[in-house]
């Protein structure tokens, strides 16, 4: 393992979220004092990319918990904090190796681009012309594409943020790139708090009109052994409305209220307890109470009894897709070799609503030239006893 050393000009400059980014993705390097070292994240090989080096970056806090980054989607592969024990393990689902993340994708914690989550048919219409884009998920455009966010390999600046360690990636996606328009320059940083908390701040610029949905695609379980369902785990999401879909898991346009269905987590409920009543499972888009915000506010919460962790999720953003792993089929195995089987993780993925860019009547993803994209999103751990 290696720190990296920054200078103080170098904070500065990135404290303003300026980057200078090798274009082998690894991170530079330079010299610095103490105090700044203490908060700089440590780095180790990770594999290679398309000829490319990959690089894990492990943000460390006061309480000694960890997250791990890794340059290749910007995944985090783990995120190790203590239970009510005292007792340490990852809660977020991921590997010990990049073969891990090569294999067809759970995304698991990945950095999701452009668009998060499905646009119908793969096409949508914007200035009175059709993009056609890949369909990789049946019929549908799914998590960017056939090579998304997750699946590219980001330049990093890794630096102290406001004295706490911190990660910031930059990937500029060209025209034409998976059929969208516009050149688009994207910057994500992430940084964990002494209060166990995982920052993720995402900036993007365009030259030319395209839509754009960012989001982390991390699975918790907040057990910290996968070989535990989620089914167990209490959850609560501030959200009146979701979005029905049609059996291609496209919304159909309404916007329906959870009252009285089993979509309804208005109340802290155990995810297992109506989960039959939902054919496949939950795989949908919540309606956040006041819609897009320009400040941070908490949407959901979960937790679990065993281990005493609670889960909050803060953000910006007026949708929420909450997954319960219903696609994970033993065939992936953790890093202790059990198989990651059905439920045994969740996403809480923070976003606009699925297929915007051709439902007229749901918040806009359009980014236009000289618009800035900004969104933020808080993951926080803590322990309930």
């Amino acid at each position: 393992m290696k720190k990296i050393k920054l200078s103080s000009l170098a904070v500065a400059t990135l404290a303003l979220i300026s980057f200078s980014c090798g274009n082998d993705g690894s991170a530079n390097s330079t010299q610095t004092d103490s105090a700044t070292t203490n908060q700089s994240p440590m780095t180790n090989d990770f594999g290679e990319v398309d000829g490319k080096k990959i690089t894990q970056y492990t943000l460390t806090n006061k309480a000694g918990d960890e997250v791990k980054i890794i340059n290749y989607g910007g995944i985090v592969t783990s995120w190790v904090t203590a239970d009510k024990a005292g007792n340490r393990s990852s809660v977020v689902l991921g590997f010990d190796k990049l073969e891990g993340y090569l294999a067809p994708p759970p995304y698991f914690g990945a950095l999701i681009g452009r668009y998060g989550n499905r646009i119908a048919g793969g096409k949508f219409k914007l200035n009175d012309t059709t993009y056609t884009l890949a369909t990789n998920n049946g019929r549908n455009h799914l998590h960017g594409g056939n090579k998304g966010f997750d699946k590219v390999v980001w330049d990093v600046t890794a630096a102290p943020s406001a004295g706490n360690p911190s990660i910031t990636l930059h990937y500029l996606s060209k025209d034409g790139e998976e059929g969208y328009p516009g050149n688009l320059d994207v910057t994500v940083t992430y940084t964990l708090t002494d209060a166990n908390e995982l920052r993720i701040v995402y900036d993007a610029t365009t030259d030319k009109a395209t839509p754009v949905n960012l989001t982390n695609h991390s699975y918790f379980n907040l057990t910290g052994d996968v070989a535990n369902t989620i089914l167990n785990h209490k959850l609560q999401i501030a959200a009146d409305r979701y979005t029905p879909v049609d059996r291609g898991l496209i919304p159909t346009g309404e916007l329906k209220a959870v009252a009285g269905t089993p979509f309804d987590f208005n109340t802290a409920t155990v995810i297992g307890e109506r989960i039959a009543q939902v054919p496949g499972g939950y795989d949908h888009n919540y309606v956040l109470n006041g819609g897009k915000t320009t400040a941070l506010r908490s949407v959901a919460t979960v937790t679990d009894s065993v281990s005493g962790r609670q889960l909050e999720v803060q953000t910006m953003e007026p949708g929420l897709q909450f997954y319960s792993g219903n696609f994970l089929d033993g065939t992936l195995k953790s890093n202790a070799g059990q198989p990651i089987n059905k439920h045994t993780g969740f996403c809480l993925e923070t976003q606009h609503f699925p297929d915007s860019p051709n439902q007229p009547s749901f918040p806009s993803t359009i980014l236009q030239p000289g618009q800035k994209y900004h969104t933020e999103t808080v993951y926080k751990v803590s322990v309930v006893r």
